[in-house]
């Protein structure tokens, strides 16, 4: 369990890294949209027949990422919309 806290946080730290622009998100939030991706992630790899979605593989971890980057956009994207109100 702490591994997957853990492979969460950085892959929402390597998805805030890799999305441009300024990211208004706290290290929680990064941290529960971290773990949305590798959730995600995990579960496409496993469906493509790589490996179980709590093993740690390369497809699994760059669809995480790529998840993950598309998780803080919509993050982002909510915020803002809330924020112009």
């Amino acid at each position: 369990m702490i591994g997957f806290i853990v492979a969460g946080l950085i892959i929402g730290i390597l998805a805030r890294l890799i999305k441009p622009g300024r990211q208004h998100l706290g290290i929680i939030a990064t941290l529960l949209l971290g773990l949305v991706g590798s959730i995600i992630g995990g579960s496409i790899a496993s469906m493509l027949g790589t490996g179980d979605i709590f093993e740690l593989n390369v497809l699994g971890f760059i669809v995480s990422v790529i998840a993950a980057i598309l998780l803080i956009g919509v993050a982002e994207g909510l915020a803002g919309t809330r924020a112009k109100r």
